[in-house]
């Protein structure tokens, strides 16, 4: 309900009726929404870890790149699953002051950020990359196009256009 609806929206209804529970049994668990919403940000973050072993284990640092980016975009456009991404949604909907919800998705950004910074430090050491691109603004530069996937894909659902943009960064390195 939170990656469809994003929290705000999301009402304790919403909720109860998508996890077949009770409000106290709900509140026994959770305790409040708010908690709720970490717990699910903190489980979508360990799902995500499938995608980001994509960078890692590769052969080549662009190939890595390059799948990673292939199941963005696929995740992104599939029709069986919420548009775009719990983090980016949470992102740009974010009206929460709260702290706790700010560093769960900071902490989201900054993982995925580090995980560029570390393959596209791979692909330099490997004479794939150029050693004079600076890795952290191309690495900001990626986290950029992984959540802006996610919203332009709501509008602009073409396949073709995604592929070639990602082919146009590949060739950037």
């Amino acid at each position: 309900m939170f990656w469809a609806k994003g929290y705000e929206a999301t009402s304790m209804p919403d909720l109860l009726q998508a996890m077949d529970l009770s409000r106290s049994s709900l509140y026994e668990t959770f305790t409040d929404k708010e908690t709720l919403y970490l717990e699910a940000i903190e489980r979508y973050k360990s799902i995500s870890q499938s995608k980001r072993a994509l960078l890692q284990s590769a052969p080549s640092a662009k190939e890595g790149i390059r799948r990673y980016f292939d199941r963005q975009v696929s995740n992104a456009l599939d029709e069986a699953s919420p548009h775009g991404c719990l983090i980016t949604n949470a992102t740009v909907g974010m009206e929460s002051p709260d702290e706790q919800v700010r560093a769960a998705i900071r902490d989201s950004f900054d993982g995925l950020e580090q995980c560029y910074i570390d393959v596209l430090r791979r692909g330099q050491q490997a004479g794939e990359i150029a050693p004079d691109k600076d890795v952290q603004t191309m690495a900001t530069l990626l986290l950029n196009l992984n959540h802006g996937i996610n919203v332009v894909t709501k509008m602009k659902p073409d396949r073709k256009l995604y592929d070639d943009m990602i082919e146009a960064v590949l060739n950037m390195l």
